[in-house]
């Protein structure tokens, strides 16, 4: 009996210093996780992008999308196929693991020329949806001080709601709440607040599972709340590890495009 309570004892004290251990997780180790969760060696996928505006017109957009790992680095590549206005233009984004910020490039055929996205200009929405291109990138984060405000549930997953707040006092966001999935590390939500600290828009995961052992996201959503505009992004025919070329990023190929 007396050995018993003392196992008793030792399990509930073992719980304890568990449980004191997983609330002292802060903020920045949090979105740290995050950031470096696995999703595969590369990952290829159609992404189906359907802009709505106030009145409710909708104009749909097919993409194909690459994305690769290079180490501690990221590359991503963005094909559009349909419709003919903007058939052919490409978009490639390279994020790096030692917090630099990220390289872009847009290629526009009707000017036959590839342009670099200056730091000034990731503000400004990629292709008329409620993504700048910022948000297409993978921000490091260190560029950001992280705040856990508290815990909830979303959709039944338990979890830490995190403030960012950029260490720029110029960046085109006041803050950022994320609501990011305990043990799993990927955002369920996330708000973002303009220069002002006015409510901007805010991005919400509508689907999420597993393919290969590795966390997708194949339906999401952004609105953007002072425009009443809604951009939905749906991945198809994802596929992961199959193997894409380094070449498959580079200006030459997005000049090239999708054969």
């Amino acid at each position: 009996m007396k050995k018993t309570k003392v196992l008793i004892i030792s399990l509930m004290l073992m719980a304890m210093v568990i449980g004191f251990a997983q609330a002292q997780i802060t903020g920045s180790e949090v979105m740290e996780k995050v950031y470096n969760r696995p999703t595969g060696p590369d990952i290829q996928s159609t992404l189906t992008m359907t802009l709505t505006n106030s009145r409710g017109s909708t104009r749909v957009r097919e993409i194909k999308q690459f994305i690769k790992q290079f180490g501690d680095d990221e590359k991503k590549v963005m094909f559009f196929v349909a419709p003919s206005d903007v058939k052919n233009t490409s978009f490639m984004s390279w994020s790096y693991g030692d917090g630099q910020d990220d390289d872009m490039w847009i290629y526009l055929p009707a000017l036959k020329k590839t342009k670099r996205i200056s730091s000034s200009s990731k503000s400004d929405y990629f292709m008329g949806s409620d993504f700048t291109y910022d948000d297409l990138g993978e921000r490091h984060p260190s560029l950001d001080i992280h705040t856990i405000l508290r815990e909830e549930t979303v959709n039944g997953e338990d979890c830490y709601v995190i403030e960012s707040v950029s260490k720029d006092s110029d960046y085109f966001y006041a803050r950022t709440i994320t609501w990011v999935v305990k043990d799993e590390w990927f955002g369920m939500k996330r708000e973002f607040y303009d220069e002002d600290d006015e409510f901007l828009k805010i991005l919400t995961l509508n689907e999420y599972k597993k393919v290969n052992g590795y966390w997708v996201i194949p339906e999401m959503e952004m609105y953007n709340e002072q425009k009443d505009h809604t951009t939905l992004m749906q991945l198809d025919d994802i596929k992961i590890g199959d193997g894409i070329k380094d070449s498959q990023f580079t200006e030459r190929m997005m000049e090239r495009g999708i054969r």
